[in-house]
């Protein structure tokens, strides 16, 4: 199944429905179906992301375009080239079951988070880890108690 990506016509041609514009009062942001990040080396990247325990569902090491399940969403990651990296671009939070656990996974995958998991107090727990490309991701769960956060 191939990802839709930015400014890609088959995105509006895939969107559900019986093709009529919903009213502009109903019109809202349902979720977020893939982020996709560029890489100048592909296969590293795949092993970082692979070393995580991410399912690849199509490309690999050689490839220009790769893609990832997270959850219901996608990840999907796209050849740049060699334009240098951004200094500071954002950072994309995953919620996952357990982050201890997965703190230990990124450890045992030879990974280096940039500090143990903590709590923080908008009520998460969460520790942070930077792709071979810069990428800065979160791995995060609510804290249970936390208001409008417990799930």
């Amino acid at each position: 199944m191939a990802r839709s990506q930015p400014g890609d016509a088959r995105a509006d041609a895939d969107a559900p429905g019986d093709g009529a514009a919903a009213p502009a009062s109903d019109a809202r942001v349902e979720s977020i179906s893939a982020v996709t990040l560029a890489t100048t080396d592909m296969a590293r990247a795949v092993h970082f992301y692979e070393a995580l325990g991410y399912r690849r569902l199509s490309g690999g090491a050689e490839a220009s375009f790769t893609s990832f399940a997270v959850g219901e969403s996608y990840i999907n990651l796209v050849v740049r080239g060699d334009a240098p990296p951004l200094p500071w671009w954002g950072r994309l939070i995953f919620y996952v079951s357990d982050v201890d656990a997965f703190y230990e996974r990124a450890l045992g995958g030879g990974l280096s988070p940039q500090f143990a998991p903590r709590d923080a107090e908008w009520g998460e727990r969460y520790f942070h880890l930077t792709d071979p490309d810069g990428h800065e991701l979160s791995f995060a769960r609510p804290l249970r108690g936390a208001r409008g956060r417990d799930r």
